[in-house]
């Protein structure tokens, strides 16, 4: 991955113990970024080496005692694993396997802009529901691929919340898109989601300065593929996913430092309820 010379310049987009290594993630006691290698849990987001020994070495002994009846080995320092990209999978894989024995489910789930409609149907978890549900053996399969391709790479640089936000909001985007694009079409799928994924993926990249032609030319083809005639693909929701998804990788991108942080909140939570507003101007449709 290559980086501009203003984005090598700036030593906080490096990991402070591998000046080498760039991150978004900071270590939530001293607030220096720090690469997955370096990436330990804790209450409250992850820690360095280096503050990790500092609260040992403050510990009670009562809070040593606990440590070591409640865990099986003392915390070491580890690559951080992308859990909520496999989380999301398992959660995904589950839904389905239930679809196969429950069929009436996508009906009760999928999403159908009349649905947040109050005076239709108003039923609004279908905007997140849908992005759990599945058509088939090969639409799962290319989902949760892309999901896991992506992931990989993504939730390690975010961080585990940022990342679920990121995924959620994407979808919810997606569904949006549907409803102002295609009212009253049915939706099922997480590929709103997943093209947020990418669209997060390419401002980041362009942000520090990384060679993101190999992500252009993967957006390209799969956005090119929903308008092939014959292919039964909500192109809409990858649209509105991708739309969505790009902000919020430019949220993340400007608002990395701990001052930031109430910003970041802010900006996302205005992102949710501004999606969850524009589905007014479907309602015009159903009047």
């Amino acid at each position: 991955m290559t980086t501009s010379d203003e984005f090598r310049s700036n030593r906080d987009n490096f990991c402070y113990r591998h000046p080498d290594r760039q991150s978004f993630v900071l270590c939530q006691r001293c607030m220096r970024t720090i690469c997955p290698e370096c990436q330990t849990p804790a209450a409250v987001g992850v820690i360095c080496p280096e503050c990790l020994r500092e609260q040992r070495a403050t510990q009670t002994t009562a809070q040593k005692k606990a440590e070591r009846r409640w865990s099986r080995a003392p915390m070491t320092v580890g690559t951080q694993r992308p859990t909520a990209t496999y989380v999301i999978i398992a959660i995904t894989a589950a839904v389905f396997v239930l679809q196969l024995f429950i069929p009436a489910l996508e009906g009760i789930f999928a999403f159908n802009s009349a649905f947040v409609i109050p005076s239709i149907a108003f039923e609004p978890w279908r905007l997140l529901t849908a992005v759990f549900l599945h058509s088939s053996f090969f639409h799962i399969g290319l989902n949760m691929l892309a999901l896991w391709m992506i992931g990989r790479s993504l939730e390690p640089l975010l961080g585990h919340a940022r990342f679920v936000a990121l995924y959620l909001l994407s979808g919810l985007g997606g569904s949006v898109g549907v409803a102002l694009i295609a009212p009253g079409i049915w939706v099922v799928g997480a590929s709103g989601a997943v093209f947020g994924l990418l669209g997060a993926l390419l401002v980041i990249g362009r942000h520090i300065g990384a060679n993101i032609t190999g992500i252009l030319i993967v957006l390209g083809i799969n956005l090119v593929i929903g308008f092939v005639p014959g292919y039964n693909i909500a192109w809409q929701a990858h649209i509105g996913g991708l739309v969505v998804g790009a902000l919020i990788g430019l949220v993340f991108a400007r608002t990395r430092t701990r001052a930031r942080q109430p910003l970041q909140i802010g900006l996302l939570i205005a992102i949710g309820v501004g999606l969850l507003a524009l589905l007014a101007i479907p309602a015009v449709f159903y009047v």
